[in-house]
């Protein structure tokens, strides 16, 4: 069956629903958001931690614009620290599951068709997608195609990390999938590596499972220790082993060291890469540093009436960012509904190590939102320059700290003098 519609987001997370309220408040015609799984939501929905928003009615609109990505980026720091606290939900805000109801909500109550069980596996043509899902096969096409798919963590095998394959290794994802979905036991004694947030989540789900955390891991020299977990920094896992079930993680310190921790679960955090394999299928242009689509400040890909929004772009950043990427893709894909042009695809971004990958990350025009930078490292006061043909942009010192799980947002008033038609920008230390 062939359909058509107005505006195709694919994606049912906190970007793609933040702009499929937009678009159908604004009236942009049929906007139909199309989800894999059976509810829509994206990550949050497995997330029961506080944080992700104002409590509050879904007509009041404090709440519905945070909801949207319109109000404060994120929790605010005493949010984050009454969370790291364990207060209470009244004083943290929504859980996911709620935030993910009522974004889900604020989108259908705008006017937008969500649909879920149903995955887009192919394309058809520029801006047509082959579908598969409850009602069998369908071919949509759109004036507008958004790819709102969100990322994912690397599992095991993607890490190349050696040994058997026991039962009990699991990702965060599948791990708050297992205890807060199902209800489900995932062992007695856990490993987690990783030091990141998402790692101290997936220690807190262990806990409520009634799982002991024997020890948290990472490769970096420094990082966030939780109460009560042993920190074991600068350290990798060697292997796994176990026959039909895990029974201890051997691990390498960087010095030379190794020793081997007994345990029967061990969840790999973090490591995420944006959800492309659709984006590829299409030859949408996927940026090196960010593995997602290259895209400018406007959300642009290089394909003429293409967007991409949300952690589709990257791996990964906090849903009140994706949100709030989502809402403000609604003016430029208003735009290309009412016929504005696409344009050339301008100056490319590009990072230097230790810095891992920017986004937007091509500069067609001034952007009027901050660049988000992220490090693969952990640095100290770092100063970040900005360079174009030999030629400076711009340059800031950042205070203090900034760690390979946050972001770095550069003011955008220097994307002014970008030559779009030049050479690639760099970013770099300096």
């Amino acid at each position: 069956m062939n359909r058509a519609v107005d505006v195709l987001v694919v994606g049912a997370g906190p970007a793609g629903l933040a702009l499929a309220a937009g678009l159908a408040a604004a009236g942009a015609g049929r906007v139909e958001v199309l989800e894999r799984d059976e509810h829509a939501g994206g990550i949050p929905r497995q997330c029961h931690h506080g944080g992700f928003g104002r409590a509050g009615a879904l007509g009041d609109p404090g709440a519905l614009a945070d909801l949207l990505g319109l109000g404060a980026y994120g929790a605010t720091a005493r949010l984050r620290r009454q969370a790291e606290r364990g207060r209470p939900d009244s004083a943290l805000g929504l859980r996911g599951p709620a935030y993910a109801r009522r974004a889900v909500a604020a989108a259908v109550a705008a006017g937008a068709v969500v649909r879920t069980g149903v995955c887009a596996t192919g394309w058809a043509g520029p801006l047509s997608l082959e579908t598969t899902g409850p009602a069998g096969p369908e071919r949509i096409t759109a004036r507008v195609v958004v790819l709102a798919t969100g990322a994912r963590e690397r599992p095991r095998s993607a890490r190349l990390v050696p040994g058997s394959r026991p039962a009990g290794v699991l990702t965060t994802g599948e791990l708050q999938q297992s205890v807060h979905l199902y209800g489900q036991s995932v062992g007695r004694r856990a490993v987690v590596v990783g030091a990141e947030p998402v790692a101290r989540h997936a220690v807190r789900t262990l806990r409520r499972s009634g799982a002991e955390v024997v020890a948290m891991l990472t490769g970096h020299r420094r990082a966030t220790a939780l109460p009560g977990v042993p920190l074991l920094t600068a350290t990798t896992v060697a292997e796994l082993r176990g026959r039909g079930r895990l029974s201890g993680v051997a691990v390498r310190h960087e010095d030379g060291r190794s020793g081997l921790l007994a345990c029967d679960t061990v969840v790999f955090t973090g490591d995420w890469i944006p959800d492309h394999e659709l984006a590829r299928r299409g030859g949408i242009a996927l940026d090196a540093g960010t593995r997602g689509p290259s895209v400018d400040g406007a959300f642009r890909t290089a394909t003429p009436g293409v967007f991409a929004v949300g952690n589709a772009l990257r791996g990964v950043e906090r849903a009140a960012t994706a949100a709030a990427e989502g809402a403000a893709a609604t003016g430029p894909v208003l735009a290309r509904l009412a016929g504005a042009p696409w344009p050339e695809p301008g100056a490319r971004l590009d990072v230097r190590a230790p810095l891992a990958w920017v986004t937007p990350n091509r500069i067609v025009e001034p952007t009027g939102r901050p660049l988000l930078l992220r490090s693969g490292e952990p640095l100290d006061h770092p100063v970040v320059t900005a360079s174009q043909d030999g030629r400076p942009l711009w340059r800031r010192r950042f205070p203090g700290p900034v760690s390979p799980s946050r972001s770095l947002r550069l003011s955008p008033g220097w994307t002014a003098r970008v030559d779009p038609s030049g050479g690639p920008v760099v970013l770099s230390l300096g």
